[in-house]
């Protein structure tokens, strides 16, 4: 079979997954509506934080070397962090005044892979490794600095995990997944706290939790913090398209059910607190948010198999679509399709690493294109998948390249769906206006607003083929569509923001000691 041919039978093959521009605008407008039911109906999915933005949108905005009250000084900040496998990162921030070349510094900042068997224990013994691993670091920390063993360490901590909060101090995580049989209703600062008491010794001070978040938290935490925004600019939203796809928002307390909000807000002090707004952890990858997806005919017969195979079946729709933990099992299961049923390949003749669920990565498949620099994609593919020596298979180029347009269409609507969600989430907070309404961007705060900044991080939107040229490529689209027509010039850019998760912990410490409650 000709290259040709292969190519014109694999894009009739893909068209399930098929999403252009116009199914993007579309699907931005059926988010919008759904995300505004969800504010007020869901249980799981826009979550309010305790964190008002009162508390974020002056941080750093002084020359005073002072972050609402508190001089510069450092913080002890840990974080689960899921960018390329599943790590704990334990270390010290120290933030810094306007002025200098660095907003931070990250200090002493040490990271373990969290293992397979610590995923499959209880809380008991995770936490014991996390605590253990914890006082490693202020063991360092009071060698380092002389910090003082009687006065408590403050701590903040990224996690990320859906959970509930009451205050900033406290969370109570919902169910884990991601692999964790760790289940719902644990108080995450309790079982932090007794894990490193149970590893500090003589010298070690004691620890207080001064400010919990998830890691789309702590990225928008982050990004406002960090992000030199021009007059005409916002630092309006973070997004995280790592391991897992989630975002954060700050949205007005109207748009949201009074029974979600928190027991304790953080403020900051002569704000007037239904003035200010309040970080949402939208956890937009859950089930509430497949309707759109389905309306429009996006999910496929393989994301069904995907989805029936996963822990929690049905759960997490948009994730499995967009993040990294699932693309690459995606592609296992449309390549052996496609092999198996259009080229009538014997099952039994494929590589036993083709029939294993995951057996075909997501960071495989990141450079897994014509011209990689990881080389030739048959002699890529012929490595990955060795073939035994008595099959009468042979991997040819028409294979690697039937391989490469599924991992592009993959990522084509990925990106179309990250792209249309962040659209709808910024109509959602009134950055964008409803397309039935006269133009005006940043409606919520009456700003003269003609770029919103989102702050993106994760390794699959960086890393998978070209997700986050043609992320931006639809998002200009869309804006384009939607406002250029009115003479309005809006454009939603995206600006990189790594390492938010810990960053994010860092700033919200000072902040969160240096704020009233309310």
């Amino acid at each position: 079979m000709s290259s040709h041919s292969a190519v014109t039978t694999i894009d009739q093959f893909l068209k399930p997954l098929a999403l252009d521009n116009v199914v993007a605008l579309k699907l931005s407008r059926e988010f919008y509506s759904t995300f505004k039911d969800l504010c007020i109906e869901s249980l799981n999915q826009f979550l309010p934080t305790p964190i008002s933005m009162s508390i974020l949108r002056p941080v750093g905005r002084q020359n005073t070397g002072r972050v609402h009250g508190f001089h510069s000084t450092r913080y002890l900040i840990l974080t689960f962090d899921f960018s390329g496998g599943s790590n704990l990162r334990v270390g010290f921030v120290e933030l810094l005044s306007e002025g200098q070349d660095r907003r931070l510094n990250r200090l002493l900042e040490q990271s373990w892979p969290i293992l397979h068997h610590l995923k499959h224990e209880n809380s008991e013994h995770l936490f014991g490794w996390v605590g253990e691993h914890i006082a490693h670091v202020v063991r360092k920390g009071c060698e380092t600095w002389g910090l003082s063993s009687d006065e408590e360490l403050p701590m903040g901590v990224t996690f990320s995990f859906p959970m509930k909060q009451t205050s900033l101090s406290e969370a109570t995580l919902m169910a884990m997944g991601k692999g964790f049989a760790i289940t719902s209703d644990l108080d995450l600062g309790g079982h932090l706290i007794k894990g490193y008491e149970q590893h500090r010794t003589a010298g070690l001070p004691p620890l207080k939790i001064a400010a919990i978040t998830n890691d789309a938290v702590a990225t928008l935490v982050s990004f406002v913090y960090q992000f030199p925004a021009a007059p005409n600019q916002k630092a309006a939203m973070g997004l995280i398209v790592g391991t897992g796809c989630n975002a954060t928002i700050p949205l007005q307390f109207s748009k949201l059910d009074k029974n979600k909000f928190p027991d304790l807000i953080s403020v900051q002090q002569d704000w007037n607190l239904l003035d200010a707004g309040i970080a949402v952890n939208t956890e937009w990858s859950i089930n509430g948010s497949a309707s759109p997806l389905r309306m429009l005919g996006l999910i496929s017969r393989w994301d069904d198999d995907l989805d029936k195979a996963c822990e929690a079946p049905g759960f997490q729709p948009l994730e499995y679509m967009t993040a990294g933990r699932y693309l690459g099992e995606l592609a296992r299961l449309i390549f052996v399709d496609f092999l198996t049923t259009v080229q009538g390949v014997p099952p039994e003749d494929l590589p036993q690493g083709l029939h294993q669920r995951f057996g075909l990565s997501t960071t495989f498949l990141s450079h897994f294109y014509p011209d990689s620099d990881k080389g030739d994609i048959l002699e890529q593919l012929q490595k990955e998948f060795e073939l035994s020596t008595d099959s009468t298979f042979t991997w040819t180029s028409d294979h690697a390249d039937t391989l490469y347009h599924i991992a592009k269409a993959i990522q084509t609507r990925a990106a179309g769906i990250v792209a249309a969600a962040t659209i709808g989430l910024l109509r959602c907070a009134d950055e964008l206006p409803d397309p039935s309404e006269p133009v005006r961007v940043g409606v919520a705060n009456g700003e003269n607003i003609e770029e919103l900044v989102v702050g993106y991080t994760g390794g699959c939107i960086q890393h998978f083929q070209d997700y986050l040229k043609d992320t931006q490529a639809f998002l200009d689209f869309i804006t384009q569509e939607e406002f250029a027509a009115q003479g309005k010039r809006i454009r939603v850019k995206l600006e990189p923001c790594h390492d938010g998760g810990i960053t994010g912990a860092g700033i919200l410490v000072p902040a969160a000691l240096a704020s009233t409650q309310a």
